[in-house]
């Protein structure tokens, strides 16, 4: 769905001998706030909110939360020129550094309410219109309702405790609104129940491609409800499991997967190909464009850093897969993963990739010096693509980026970047989300053919993995998991497959540190991480994570004092 941009002129007065209420008109290149309640502009209001969704940039995205998600995770390095280089970045990584006044935490604090506002702005003039003039009012309703759940939900897994607004508050009293008005869970409730509206009310499928959809509603329903089944204190500990809020994610998923409207694409790979968008695995994608009469087209902003230091793309190495990362794809003689010891073996300091074996995603996750880039046989990457590689190594993520020669493919120098769609959320997310409900209600048996289906996809994603000549890019071994012949599926077992599974499936996708903070296991998680990690890359060396602070990003300090100190601080801050 192309975003529109709204514009207006005003008719100029051409009256010689008016009096001054001739003379109060709106100036010329504006419109009036009432001018926009018609059917036309309030769809065009409607776009304008949908636009927001990829409305970052390099220096604070939130359309692909590596940031925040991946870089945090023990999953990625910044990556880029040094720690200096956007040391944003690198203060999120090492967690010791971050500070209540970064920059970055406020400039994406300030731009998801940005799209909030436009959200909040919209449903506003759709509530008052009567449906005989808007026959189309109760979906764009849902439609916004979804968008904000989006928005809070990112604000929610990032700051926890944030100003709740909705289309009722005027906006002369946003500065009246505490971020203490509704408890953490509370705020959830509020999440869930725009889902729950947006999925009430939403079609199954959409004309306009980027619409959202009561499936896509279900899903995010059940997203932020599995979230919010992990009940915290208000200093983060997870402090138990509503298993009523599982069982309500077991049936949205259901819903889904008996729609038939949706299944894995056949390849792992083809989720990160422009071919293949708005396929059958995309559940809700951002949705970019190119050549559409803007000036530089709608292209993917959030990630102009991720590309390789080469001719054919530029800049800016940034987004760089973490060691631990790498020896988490190797698997055992069974194929399956090394729970506990994958880490032993240091593969990136070898590079062999054929000493052990390996779970294919591997390939289509990372670059790799001496691998095809993109699936390209004769565009081999290089370790002098990296762009300091004597600090961060020499990879980089791949998923978010094109070939250089595809259609959607666009320098703006210094950066460069794509019209390639986002997935928010793709049907294998759905899939592992109904096995996770499962184990932790205790039906693991339930939830194994659910990891299977994602593990046998990974098998079945070797076609593209092929060096010149056609043979195997790595050694490739997977299996799925086979009760009583590789595995004793135990329901402690099964926990530690499906968080080993989400961690190889959605690896550099931006969410595996909120997996580990919901998990309640992120601080062990990771001061383990960074102790193993340490001597392999220097840039670590301050990094600590502190339980009960650094589960959650400061409230900004500029919006505490914005507020007039009505914001009250984190835990730990």
């Amino acid at each position: 769905m192309k975003t529109k941009i709204l514009m207006a002129l005003a008719v100029a007065c051409i009256l010689l001998n008016s009096c001054k209420k001739d003379l109060d008109q709106t100036p010329q290149g504006q419109i009036a706030s009432e001018q926009l309640n018609t059917p036309a502009n309030v769809d065009d209001m409607v776009i304008s909110a949908y636009s927001a969704l990829g409305n970052d940039y390099w220096a604070a995205p939130y359309s692909d939360m590596w940031a925040y998600g991946s870089i945090r995770s023990g999953g990625a390095y910044k990556g880029g020129d040094g720690t200096g280089d956007v040391s944003d970045f690198h203060a999120y990584e090492t967690f010791s550094l971050n500070r209540v006044d970064l920059g970055t935490s406020d400039v994406t604090w300030y731009r998801l309410y940005v799209g909030l506002n436009r959200v909040n702005d919209a449903l506003g003039r759709i509530n008052n219109m009567a449906l005989t003039d808007y026959p189309n009012k109760v979906a764009r309703q849902a439609e916004m309702r979804f968008l904000r759940g989006h928005f809070y939900f990112l604000l929610k897994i990032l700051y926890k405790r944030i100003p709740y607004i909705d289309e009722n508050i005027p906006k002369p009293g946003y500065d009246t609104v505490s971020n203490r008005s509704y408890s953490s869970d509370q705020l959830w409730t509020k999440i869930v129940n725009d889902f729950a509206f947006a999925a009430g009310n939403l079609p199954a499928t959409q004309t306009d491609q980027g619409r959202a959809t009561k499936f896509a509603a279900e899903v995010y329903e059940a997203k932020a409800l599995l979230y919010q089944a992990y009940t915290q204190d208000d200093n983060n500990n997870v402090t138990g499991i509503d298993k009523t809020k599982l069982t309500l994610v077991n049936s949205l998923c259901d819903d889904v997967i008996n729609s038939g409207n949706y299944g894995l694409l056949s390849d792992f790979g083809y989720n990160f190909l422009t071919q293949y968008e708005n396929g059958k695995e995309s559940v809700f994608a951002i949705q970019y464009s190119i050549n559409d009469g803007t000036p530089q087209g709608r292209v993917d902003n959030g990630h102009s850093l991720n590309y390789p230091m080469v001719s054919q793309y530029g800049c800016c190495g940034f987004h760089v897969p973490s060691h631990n990362l790498i020896n988490a794809f190797q698997t055992d003689n069974n194929g399956l993963p090394l729970f506990t010891t994958f880490n032993n073996n240091d593969v990136e300091t070898s590079a062999n990739y054929f000493a052990g074996s390996f779970d294919p995603r591997m390939d289509h996750t990372a670059a790799i010096p001496g691998h095809p880039y993109k699936y390209k046989q004769n565009f081999i990457y290089q370790t002098s693509w990296a762009r300091a590689p004597q600090v961060y190594g020499p990879l980089l993520s791949m998923k978010e980026t094109v070939p250089y020669d595809d259609p959607s493919f666009k320098k703006f120098p210094p950066f460069m970047s794509s019209s390639k769609n986002w997935a928010i959320i793709r049907y294998a997310d759905v899939l592992l989300m109904k096995a996770e409900a499962l184990i932790e209600l205790g039906r693991e048996t339930e939830a194994l053919p659910l990891v299977n289906l994602v593990r046998q996809r990974a098998a079945n994603s070797t076609g593209m993995l092929k060096q010149t000549g056609g043979g195997a890019t790595s050694n490739y071994k997977i299996s799925t998991y086979q009760p009583g012949l590789n595995c004793t599926w135990t329901n402690d077992y099964a926990r530690q497959a499906l968080r080993f599974e989400r961690r190889m499936e959605f690896a550099m996708e931006g969410y595996r540190f909120f997996d580990l903070v919901r998990w309640g296991i992120a601080a062990d998680y990771l001061n383990a991480y960074f102790n193993a990690e340490k001597p392999r890359v220097g840039h670590l060396s301050d990094a600590v994570f502190k339980k009960n602070r650094d589960e959650y990003l400061p409230i900004p300090q500029n919006q505490i004092n914005f507020s007039k100190g009505l914001y009250k601080q984190n835990s730990g801050w």
